[in-house]
């Protein structure tokens, strides 16, 4: 089911055992963020309109660019990633800096650097709308550090929590049931969180999505971007990569 914010269609995209891809429109335009499954995310413009003008990667791990060649031959689209992680990418038609923007049917779309996940990481902005922010944020929680810094992972969650409340925030994974046990373990007197851990168990006892979720909601019930230093975020990580 499509969501509209802010001017944006944004169509959330099941894939794979538990990732989501997401396709987001503006005026008449398209982009899909980390196709991993060709056929799925083929099925998913088409059943949209056909068009697609971008396919948008966050990161170079396999389930999230494994369908993004395909996908942008189908559809005559570019294929757009960090400059800095070319190498480990597909092939990119627009190679990006941190900052640079593309336009997608008159709005723009803002790639920032988000390391941590992988040192590569990007997140694109979606005017004011919506972010990708692929693994290096989930609800109420945040991705695994395969390649970063707790400095930078940290910084990363801080230019996320920086941005407008009202952001749609569109994480790649279905983890949220198992980051709100983390979460409560961790931060147990915190009433938003407790009600953010109770509509998530609603939600996924009934088989719907926890995603996408307003910022405001992770910023008041995420302990990963509540961290107040690198160090509070590097002790929490380590906790629940044993959790």
């Amino acid at each position: 089911m499509a969501i509209s914010h802010r001017g944006f269609t944004i169509t959330r995209v099941p894939m794979l055992a538990d990732n989501y891809a997401w396709l987001v429109a503006h005026g008449g335009a398209s982009a899909f963020v980390d196709p991993a499954d060709a056929a799925a995310a083929i099925e998913a413009v088409e059943a949209a309109g056909g068009r697609l003008d971008w396919v948008l990667l966050t990161h170079h791990h396999d389930d999230h660019i494994a369908g993004a060649v395909d996908l942008a031959a189908r559809f005559g689209a570019r294929i757009a990633g960090n400059a800095a992680d070319a190498a480990r990418l597909p092939r990119l038609d627009a190679a990006l800096a941190p900052g640079q923007t593309i336009d997608l049917g008159g709005a723009a779309v803002r790639m920032i650097a988000t390391p941590g996940h992988t040192v590569g990481h990007v997140t694109y902005v979606f005017g004011d709308a919506a972010a990708a922010c692929g693994d290096t944020l989930f609800s109420l929680g945040c991705g695994r550090m395969f390649e970063g810094t707790p400095a930078q992972f940290h910084a990363s969650l801080q230019a996320l929590a920086a941005l407008d409340p009202e952001t749609l925030m569109l994480c790649g994974h279905e983890y949220t049931l198992s980051n709100a046990r983390f979460a409560r373990h961790v931060d147990p007197d915190n009433a938003a969180l407790a009600a953010r851990a109770a509509e998530v168990e609603r939600l996924r006892a009934a088989g719907a999505p926890t995603l996408p979720v307003r910022l405001a909601d992770e910023l008041a019930a995420n302990p990963f971007l509540r961290a107040a230093s690198a160090e509070e975020f590097a002790r929490l990580r380590a906790a629940k990569d044993k959790f």
